[in-house]
């Protein structure tokens, strides 16, 4: 079993208290906020202390904008599959194609019951299962003709198909046993095990299953994403899967997704402080090095990229442990350094100066004769696109304040009470975003500190003036930060403090915009040249 290439997915694995309603769309819409990918939540139609699943996926795809939705897993024994298909498609054209279908067998039989389902056997749940599979595809295949599947539990004879998905969404079974792992192999778009079910070593054994199930169709086994849905708990020190730093957790997940083929981690948790230390600290870890081995092996930029785009989404530079060997591209091509820093532009949009930018050192001008590998290149390249993805999300957040400011402009008119509501609303979105986005800057910049600045410090002792400097205005940023916090009190509290949220905000652009700009033209080529660690 080896890394089947796909695109790496982070998300979170939500339960649907229906006691706590808008806490769970606010995980969700946090899920989001913080850069994920995915959330998605169990499915028990049984537990009557739960949300109804489907329900809530709907609130959730109405809630966010990227944010995909999945149920993790679907049971099948309580929901039609003719009328499931209908309800995913029907999302999925809702939401702009932002819906995948976790399928299980079914448990709990007496509950199912119960609740007027068929009690089946192990080996009855997995054959309907397969029927059930063979409608969902019928149903969304627009252009077959009416459906029949004469099944010995599923039985749809000259049902019309439709609707048709946005786009060819996903089937992902929650499989364990053989038969459920074999039919995931020649059917399935996806595999979504869990760790407290299938642990790190039991992995390799069930996908050897699913490859030679795979195989046996005639389909490819990377036909199949892996998906894992994962437990764990941030410590200082541990040991076991994922208990520990977070740094341990972003090593055990590259490891997964580079021996086997794991590409999507949902984090199984209902706590706000976790999903945002899975979002700032181990989802862009995992990028990190998971980038930096295929980019190893390769040698190459994917084919068919533009210049200077690497094979896996941007990621921010994270620690790695001082004993992680850094992986070389031994004979790869090597070429001169293409990565461009980005400019600020020069434009400011507050008249606070946080710093003199003329006071900032330079450090050693690059030997025009060096050349560099495809590897090489990446880490300053990697710079460059975390602070593209930090500059992308600070036109966001003057988005946002713009919003706010248009809708309180709405008051005193015939709907001033829905304006106002809706502002309250956004309020608290914007300040969600804001919280969210300083945290993701801080966690940056102390990355940044006590790894690569130690490290290139180190390495060549002409860049310490420069990693002083960028070090100084680190503590600067992070003083401007607290600017941004104190001027969300007064912004929540009411409507005369947009002026100074807006105030803070520009002041926090100007600093970041000009830090960023700096620290991209004076640590790109030292990156390329001596490495992040």
């Amino acid at each position: 079993m080896a890394d089947h290439g796909h695109d790496l997915l982070f998300g979170t694995f939500l339960t649907p208290t229906a006691d706590q309603p808008a806490e769970v769309v606010a995980l969700a819409r946090l899920t989001e906020q913080v850069g994920l990918d995915l959330v998605t939540v169990q499915d028990h139609p049984y537990q009557a202390k739960y949300l109804d699943t489907w329900t809530l996926l709907s609130v959730i795809a109405a809630r966010t904008v990227t944010l995909r939705v999945a149920p993790n897993v679907a049971n099948l024994p309580l929901r039609l599959p003719a009328v499931l298909a209908r309800s995913v498609a029907s999302l999925d054209l809702l939401s702009d194609g932002r819906v995948e279908l976790g399928l299980g067998a079914g448990a709990f039989w007496d509950a199912i019951a119960a609740n007027g389902g068929a009690r089946l056997t192990a080996a009855e749940s997995v054959r309907a299962l397969e029927e059930g599979i063979a409608v969902i595809r019928a149903m969304w295949a627009v252009d077959g003709g009416s459906v029949r599947v004469d099944g010995r539990h599923h039985r749809v004879w000259g049902a019309h198909p439709g609707p048709a998905p946005a786009h060819d969404v996903g089937i992902w079974l929650g499989a364990y046993k053989q038969r459920m792992l074999a039919m995931t192999g020649r059917l399935a778009d996806g595999w979504l095990p869990s760790s407290p079910y299938a642990a790190p070593d039991a992995l390799p054994a069930m996908n050897a299953v699913i490859d030679e199930a795979a195989a046996s169709a005639g389909r490819q086994p990377s036909a199949v994403r892996r998906l894992y849905n994962i437990a764990g708990t941030f410590a200082e020190r541990g040991s076991g899967f994922l208990q520990g730093p977070a740094g341990t957790w972003a090593e055990q997940l590259a490891e997964l997704t580079l021996t086997q083929g794991m590409s999507a981690y949902l984090l199984m948790t209902d706590d706000a402080e976790v999903i945002r230390r899975f979002a700032a600290e181990v989802a862009p870890a995992v990028r990190e090095t998971v980038a930096a081995e295929r980019g190893a092996v390769s040698g190459t930029v994917r084919p068919g990229a533009a210049e200077g785009s690497t094979e896996v989404p941007a990621a921010r530079p994270v620690a790695a442990r001082a004993d992680t060997p850094r992986p070389t591209a031994r004979g790869a091509a090597r070429s001169a350094l293409r990565t461009v820093p980005t400019p600020d532009g020069g434009t400011r949009r507050s008249d606070v100066r946080v710093w003199d930018e003329s006071a900032r050192p330079t450090g050693p001008a690059p030997d025009p004769g060096r050349t560099y590998t495809a590897h090489e290149q990446a880490t300053g390249r990697h710079l460059v696109q975390v602070h593209d993805n930090l500059r992308a999300e600070l036109q966001q957040l003057h988005d946002l304040l713009d919003q706010v400011t248009a809708g309180a402009m709405d008051a005193g008119t015939a709907r001033d009470h829905i304006n106002a509501m809706t502002m309250r609303q956004n309020n608290w979105t914007l300040g969600a975003y804001c919280e969210s986005y300083c945290r993701i800057v801080t966690v940056h910049h102390t990355i940044e500190d006590q790894s690569m600045f130690r490290h290139l410090r180190r390495a060549d002792h002409r860049l310490r003036p420069v990693i002083d400097r960028l070090q100084e205005e680190h503590g600067i940023i992070h003083d401007v930060l607290d600017s941004v916090d104190r001027a969300l009190v007064s912004f929540v509290s009411g409507p005369d403090g947009v002026k100074e949220l807006r105030a803070a905000v520009d002041l926090l652009t100007d600093a970041l915009l000009s830090h960023l700009s700096y620290e991209e033209r004076e640590l790109v080529e030292p990156l390329s040249r001596l490495g992040f660690y």
